[in-house]
């Protein structure tokens, strides 16, 4: 279990937001929601152990996170960490050596990218090229995903596989965090509103 208690952080001398409980359970997803400028992909960050948090503690299975932390994780953020030169398949294939392993090709085909996994990364469409990044997550099993506006340049298709590829993730025993303005989709989540910091 992902449990967040007290978190609080400040950017730049400003609080973003303080006093932040949350706890996220195998089989659970939690979206997030607010405003530009609420910390949500502040939040997000933390919860991935990429920024150090100003107050409070997070916790895996009742243990402060520390620097394995990162192996029981996938982190997507705004960026589709593609190298444009190198094919879908390369660059897949870099992410799962980098992560420890993976079936590259099931996770084009899950992603709807099979046709395409031999073409430059550079010359996709903006939405195959979250696709791709996104396929990430089908790699191999990771507990814990935490996805920042995974939905962005995606079309209605590319939307229903990626809830999909959640459900099955939650299926099995899988948890979420994802911050979305937008209809994703997601079964019995669980919702947590952020406000702006005034």
């Amino acid at each position: 279990m992902l449990e967040a208690q007290g978190l609080g952080i400040i950017r730049g001398e400003r609080p973003v937001f303080a006093g932040l409980d949350l706890g996220v359970a195998a089989g659970e997803a939690l979206v997030l929601r607010g405003p530009n400028g609420a910390g949500k992909s502040t939040l997000l960050r933390l919860l991935a152990g990429l920024l150090s948090a100003s107050a409070g503690r997070i916790t895996w299975n009742g243990a402060a996170i520390d620097e394995d932390h990162g192996r029981r994780l996938r982190y997507a953020g705004h960026g589709d960490a593609l190298k444009p030169a190198l094919t879908a398949r390369e660059n897949l294939a870099f992410w799962a050596r980098f992560e420890g392993g993976g079936a590259v090709d099931g996770a084009l085909d899950r992603l709807g990218l099979s046709t395409l996994a031999d073409l430059p990364a550079g010359i996709l469409s903006a939405g195959q090229k979250r696709r791709l990044g996104l396929a990430r997550l089908a790699l191999g099993p990771r507990p814990l995903w935490l996805l920042d506006e995974p939905t962005v340049s995606l079309d209605a298709a590319a939307v229903e596989m990626l809830a999909g590829l959640i459900a099955d993730h939650r299926a099995g025993g899988g948890m979420v965090v994802v911050a979305t303005h937008d209809g994703l989709a997601l079964e019995d989540a669980r919702t947590l509103v952020l406000e702006k910091a005034s």
